[in-house]
């Protein structure tokens, strides 16, 4: 997109509101430009502009099979695209750029995302049976710390890598690496400042003409020194923010109602900046890139984190009104009128944030690995399911997950194959164990991951805000001072459901027989009666339903699960395996790999999202039973099993919704609830939507983890909000 400047005369009102909501509308053009460019289609709203039409970046090979890998060709290819990045300035933001490209979508281009000097050949065949996504060449999907690069800027980073080398010779690949890494984002800011002061000279309004100008004094002064106000401080942010998407997708935030306070204290205090200006800022912050942000919970002391700072990033999210990736950390002491308020504007946007996770439920399952309280506060939601200690930790979050489903479909087939007598008893026998092989498997790739990511694609830019790589010079997945390696569950519902179909329909009231049910299930219920049969299983007792076979089954699989993940870490001294519920957007494409199951699902449908009940589970909706059967299966080492609720905006957005609401949240925490999504939004509207999305251009639904427009939806992702809300 070409730069915006010049538009407004001299004598339009430009107050800090009305230039917001400009940003907002021409987000919501940009946006309409996305929604048919393939690569942002189902997945975060990110802040990024198109490219202009007449520029192609072309990445520069390092390997005979045309693609890049290790230190030297990564951080060549991403020198070369910051040097090149064209400039985006809009003369109303306080802040420049806005990213364009992701070298990760080059990567799915090239010849080979993994580097095939490393094959893997000897995992597959277990990945392949058990539906396992291993997780290997993943990247990002654990948190920096912000500290550590506002407190040195560019220049002192740069600094610390040439400390450092001196100190560890023989790792010249990782140091000269970075330091091509910071040099060629420098070379993107200074393109800015010059495009900036080039467009200062053009601009005819006063206000915006001042505003470029300071917009080019900021990225002078943070192009070497850290940043010394909240204004520079946020563009620091900001630059790091496209630097590290434009690298690999990076979404991870940090605690932004505390990193950010210091420098606002500080210039309130000094005068330089006013309460509206500051939430101006924070809302262009937002508006930059929807990183993954966490407000509220409790410091390492056990004190509120809540302060006045924490009402205006609501607020400038507010004004914003658009997609928004902002988790509220609710304690037990949270202050209500904070609760209150981030609730009402959950109802007043209906954007689908905030989000809110449960301090209580996330520490302590932290602490049974043996960490600290401290420490366990310090781990916070920045992901889309996700927790992590930012700069401490590597993790993997939201890559590796195992189909249930699937484990599943191996365990009945394989009874079906021995014959002799049917049970579910010998049924969960044989899902135990294999099971038991996926987790192993999937440990297995895991570790193979650990050991040769560096050579296929290191994590140049969160290195730098992590403690360990620089010091060392290594990469962070040989370096991080803690290895918490998440796997994912994933179909529980499918998998629960399924065994309690067949011990409420064939055991219990013998109403079909094993042969006969295993018979349509590989007819995908093709067969005469299969749709009767099919029906009949549909309306058995099901998971979410409130202490029903299904139910039980579910807590019976989740502590199996569970204890399989934190078992496997035996075999890998230095790692801990941390089990969780979800699925993300994996929904679709799991649900693909198996056929019909016992729940009355037929062959390649969805798989159930996250730790919720397959759509339709009960007629009358049953909240409390819902959250109870989700609460009883959290895994409970730290890691989440959301609940994700639809609601109707006809519950209005009075004091009296938002105190039940309110409610309802603080009893979900004390329940053990550890993370929450809700989507507020009318079903009659979804429907209109799902026929002709451009009808809505800024209706933005939260499809899982993230919150995205709907028109940037494919027809397939639609579908799945689309089930869960009119189905519920």
């Amino acid at each position: 997109m070409e730069n915006r400047v010049n538009v407004f005369p001299p004598e339009t009102a430009m107050g800090y509101r009305e230039r917001i909501r400009i940003l907002r509308e021409r987000k919501l053009e940009a946006t309409q430009v996305k929604s048919k460019i393939k690569e942002y289609q189902d997945g975060d709203d990110y802040g990024s502009v198109p490219a202009p039409e007449d520029y192609h970046f072309q990445c520069e090979p390092n390997h005979d099979n045309g693609s890049w890998y290790g230190y030297e060709g990564w951080s060549r290819n991403f020198y070369k695209l910051m040097s090149e990045h064209p400039v985006y300035i809009d003369s109303v933001d306080a802040f420049s750029c806005r990213w364009m490209y992701c070298m990760v979508w080059f990567d799915e281009k090239k010849g080979a995302a993994w580097n095939p000097d490393f094959p893997y050949d000897h995992l597959k065949a277990a990945q392949e049976k058990y539906g396992i996504v291993p997780g290997i060449g993943a990247d990002a999907h654990f948190a920096g710390d912000y500290e550590i690069g506002l407190e040195l800027g560019w220049g002192g980073l740069l600094a610390k890598l040439e400390e450092y080398r001196r100190k560890n010779p023989g790792h010249d690949a990782f140091y000269d690496g970075e330091a091509l890494v910071i040099r060629g984002i420098q070379n993107w800011m200074k393109h800015a400042i010059a495009e900036a002061r080039r467009l200062a000279e053009a601009e005819r309004h006063p206000v915006l003409r001042q505003n470029l100008l300071d917009m080019a004094e900021v990225n002078e002064h943070i192009l070497e020194a850290p940043p010394a106000t909240l204004r520079e401080a946020c563009q620091w942010v900001c630059w790091f923010n496209m630097a590290s998407r434009t690298y690999n997708r990076d979404g991870a935030g940090f605690q932004l109602d505390q990193l950010l306070k210091t420098y606002y204290d500080r210039d309130l205090a000094a005068g330089r900046v006013t309460r509206e200006e500051a939430v101006f800022y924070l809302a262009c912050l937002l508006l930059n890139d929807p990183h993954y942000y966490q407000i509220g919970g409790l410091d390492e002391a056990g004190n509120s984190l809540i302060s006045e700072f924490s009402y205006m990033v609501l607020e400038a999210a507010d004004l914003l009104n658009s997609a928004c990736n902002i988790t509220v950390r609710v304690d037990k002491d949270i202050d209500r009128a904070f609760l209150h308020k981030a609730v009402d504007y959950l109802f007043k946007n209906k954007n689908g944030w905030p989000r809110f996770s449960g301090d209580d439920a996330l520490s302590k399952g932290f602490m049974r690995l043996g960490y600290s309280q401290e420490l366990a506060r310090k781990r916070i939601a920045v992901g889309c399911h996700w927790m992590s200690l930012p700069g401490l930790e590597y993790t993997l979050n939201d890559c590796v997950k195992i189909n249930g489903a699937k484990v599943f479909e191996v365990a009945l087939d394989d009874m079906m194959a021995q014959g002799g007598a049917f049970s579910t008893q010998r049924l969960w026998e044989l899902f135990d164990y294999h099971m038991g092989q996926a987790v192993a498997a999937t440990a297995e790739g895991i570790a193979f991951h650990l050991e040769h990511q560096e050579d296929n694609e290191p994590e140049l830019l969160l290195n730098l805000l992590s403690h360990g790589p620089v010091e060392t010079g290594l990469d962070v997945t040989k370096s991080a001072k803690y290895f918490n390696l998440c796997i994912d569950g994933t179909a529980i519902a499918t998998v629960a459901d399924s065994f309690g179909a067949l011990e409420q329909r064939v055991e219990r009231e013998g109403r079909i027989s094993w042969e006969e049910l295993y018979r349509h299930l590989k007819s995908d219920f093709q067969e005469p009666g299969g749709e009767r049969v099919r029906q009949m299983l549909q309306a058995s007792n099901r998971y979410g339903g409130g202490d029903t076979l299904s139910d039980h089954w579910a807590v019976k699989i989740s502590r199996a699960f569970s204890q399989q993940v934190r078992d496997a870490s035996k075999s890998y001294p230095g790692y801990q395996f941390i089990p969780g519920w979800f699925s993300w957007s994996n929904t679709i494409q799991l649900g693909k790999q198996v056929g019909a199951t016992p729940n009355g699902r037929r062959a390649y449908e969805p798989i159930n999202h996250g730790a919720n009940p397959h759509p339709g589970f009960r007629k009358d909706g049953a909240l409390t039973a819902m959250t109870n059967s989700i609460c009883a299966i959290q895994p409970g080492y730290g890691n989440t099993a959301p609940v994700q609720l639809e609601l109707d905006p006809g519950m209005g957005r009075g004091e009296e919704a938002v105190q039940k609401i309110a409610d309802y949240i603080l009893t979900l925490m004390e329940l053990g609830g550890t993370l929450l999504n809700i989507n507020i939004i009318d079903g009659q509207k979804i429907l209109e939507a799902d026929k002709d999305p451009s009808k809505y251009p800024d209706l933005v639904v939260r499809v899982t983890g993230f919150t995205a427009y709907f028109c940037a939806l494919t027809p397939e992702f639609r579908k799945l909000v689309v089930d869960r809300i009119l189905l519920k």
